[in-house]
């Protein structure tokens, strides 16, 4: 069934905030794609998993092991990021079918995931956000419980079946031929996947495949992806559509380890702006942000509010809640 794409209905008013806050100009400035910056990050993010994965064959040593499995498990992640540009056909100047297809395969690969299922789920989710049940992320992703044991068990490798749980509901709806082609995806890269991992044991024995591909995949990419999505849209203000999203400026250090995607509000914002223009974005909406009161987070502000202060997802965090109130959203999410 089509969606109601129902986030547009409460930002017209947004977007012609924004058109003024901005210029023209500026917009067209900041959509242009410059492929070789994109291509220059991808060799970047290979050579990483190179580097790390010779590095974890090679060496046992935990003050070797500990820092390059953290930064192989990002940088598996970051290659959702990838898909998200090739999603959003941010990569190339001018059209090219062929050619993004192919990117979408390939940046699906690492994360075991379905590229075309991730495009309409990430494209339900721009056109359906701040719904409880057309966007996808929040009516099965998100968690329904507000507890500390459950939140956590989303940085665990409990992710893989909550997330693939999430994708196997929301595909449901998906007409036949999609559901098809989702199925096959998934195969492949999962097979892959244990393919990958059956040849590092076969080769270097258990330790070896322990750290070059479970620790960094199953214990580090779920933190990763934890971490990325609590500064999009789990501390929000409701009633303010322009912060629908967190606002997440970051650092060199973040915007290195999540590829710009710590920029979500901007992204979603202008959802075709590349995210090498992502910081420019940011600097120019600062005014914007003064006017709507929307404030900068860090990384270690937003996992102090969500596990020691147990927030509630998708409301305003600057808000204190007791117990009772916190329930009353997710009654009416799950709903």
């Amino acid at each position: 069934m089509a969606k109601s794409k129902s986030y547009y209905k409460y930002t017209r008013a947004m977007q012609r905030e924004l058109k003024e806050a901005l210029g023209q100009d500026e917009i067209r400035r900041l959509h242009q794609c410059e492929p070789w910056k994109h291509f220059a990050v991808v060799a970047r993010q290979f050579l990483l998993l190179a580097g790390c994965g010779f590095l974890l064959w090679n060496f046992a040593n935990p003050l070797v092991v500990i820092p390059v499995a953290l930064l192989m498990g990002f940088t598996m992640f970051n290659f959702t990021v990838l898909l998200h540009e090739q999603v959003h056909e941010a990569i190339f100047v001018k059209k090219r079918p062929r050619w993004n297809r192919f990117l979408g395969l390939l940046y699906a690969l690492p994360s075991g995931i379905s590229a075309t299922q991730f495009k309409i789920w990430h494209l339900d989710h721009h056109d359906n956000l701040g719904s409880d049940v057309e966007d996808p992320k929040r009516a099965y992703l998100s968690p329904k419980r507000v507890a500390r044991w459950y939140k956590f068990m989303y940085c665990t490798p409990v992710l893989f079946p909550i997330y693939f749980r999430a994708a196997r509901t929301e595909a449901a709806s998906y007409d036949e031929a999609d559901r098809k082609l989702i199925a096959r995806e998934r195969s492949v890269t999962i097979g892959l996947h244990l393919l990958m991992l059956a040849g590092i044991w076969w080769a270097a024995g258990f330790g070896v495949a322990a750290r070059v591909y479970l620790i960094p995949y199953f214990l580090v990419f779920p933190i990763a992806f934890t971490l990325n999505r609590l500064g999009q849209h789990y501390n929000i203000n409701p009633d303010d559509p322009a912060n629908w999203s967190s606002r997440i400026d970051g650092n060199a250090f973040w915007r290195f380890m999540f590829l710009w995607s710590n920029f979500h509000l901007e992204h979603h914002y202008y959802q075709s702006v590349p995210f090498y223009n992502l910081t420019r974005l940011n600097l120019k909406l600062r005014p914007f942000f003064a006017k709507h009161g929307i404030r900068n987070y860090g990384y270690g502000e937003i996992l102090k509010l969500w596990f020691v202060d147990n927030r509630v997802p998708h409301t305003n965090w600057d808000r204190t809640q007791s117990d009772d109130e916190a329930v009353a959203p997710l009654q009416h999410q799950a709903g």
